[in-house]
């Protein structure tokens, strides 16, 4: 997609339309940035060094480990908590559990916070369980006043902890065609429409390099990776099994690819997306561009 509305290409295979919303992932994780920012942006949140038990303090677990007290609404966005995952082999314990944000809060620090990348989903269900507890308002309800509404997209309600808090960064629903609008968003520094949705700002924050995934080696800032694809700069949310946003500055190109939800496991299929991104979709870009 360019221009915010522009669909360039588009194609899918035994999949569902490409209007119709599906489970994105950890592609939410980008989501819950960006209402974060906004949230900030309207006086509900300070800012990223806002310590998360200025909101969360109830629900942390008595005598908790000191370190809890400095773990900033930043830290979550960058995945540098410090506290143990619970992504991997711990997510199963962490969701069979009765109360999730209390789980991720009680979890031990493995790292010190703003210390070294631990990715894990509960670090954003605690943004959004923030964003909840300041607002007084579901995440589901922000995201349709912030997001959905200004980009013209649909945004189901999605799965819920135990006490009601939706889900953070984890079964979003948003269709390809919503994912590049909100792509769009972020490439054209979060104006769309002629409207502002983002803060000033934002974009860049979101995008600038905090930590490193001990996975692929590529930059991770607040919500989305940084990297490179055909030898330009490339940012991207990353869902499993191939939920991917991929946006290309300096092409004024953003590319959705959406899979199923298997597709990731015990093969190279994230690394088959990366190519058919740099060896086709780039240079194709490139020469409409010329």
């Amino acid at each position: 997609m360019r221009d915010g509305e522009t669909i360039i290409a588009e194609r899918f295979n035994a999949g569902p339309p490409l209007d119709r919303p599906v489970n994105v992932k950890s592609a939410s994780k980008s989501v819950i940035s960006a209402l974060v920012g906004i949230a900030i942006e309207r006086d509900i949140l300070r800012g990223t060094d806002q310590p998360i038990l200025s909101v969360l303090g109830p629900d942390a677990p008595a005598n908790s480990d000191p370190r809890l007290g400095e773990v900033t609404i930043g830290n979550l966005l960058s995945m540098q908590a410090g506290l143990e995952r619970t992504s991997g082999d711990n997510y199963g314990r962490w969701v069979t559990s009765g109360d999730w944000v209390g789980y991720a809060l009680a979890q031990p620090f493995v790292a010190e916070p703003g210390g070294r990348m631990l990715y894990s989903t509960g670090s954003t269900h605690l943004l959004s369980a923030i964003l909840t507890r300041a607002s007084g308002r579901s995440t589901y309800e922000l995201a349709q006043d912030w997001l959905a509404t200004p980009l013209d997209i649909a945004i189901p309600q999605w799965q819920r902890d135990p006490q009601g808090i939706y889900f953070g960064g984890y079964n979003m629903l948003m269709s390809p065609q919503g994912l590049a609008r909100f792509g769009e968003l972020y490439r054209m520094n979060g104006m769309i429409d002629g409207e502002r949705v983002l803060p000033e700002g934002w974009v860049e924050a979101s995008w600038t390099p905090r930590t490193v995934s001990p996975w692929s080696g590529e930059d991770y800032g607040y919500g989305w990776f940084i990297g490179e694809a055909g030898g330009y700069a490339v940012r991207y949310a990353w869902g499993y099994g191939g939920q991917m946003v991929f946006v290309l500055p300096e092409l004024a190109l953003t590319v959705v690819m959406t899979s199923d939800t298997d597709s990731e496991r015990g093969s190279d299929h994230i690394g088959a997306l990366r190519r058919l991104l740099a060896e086709q979709i780039v240079p194709a870009a490139e020469a409409g561009a010329a």
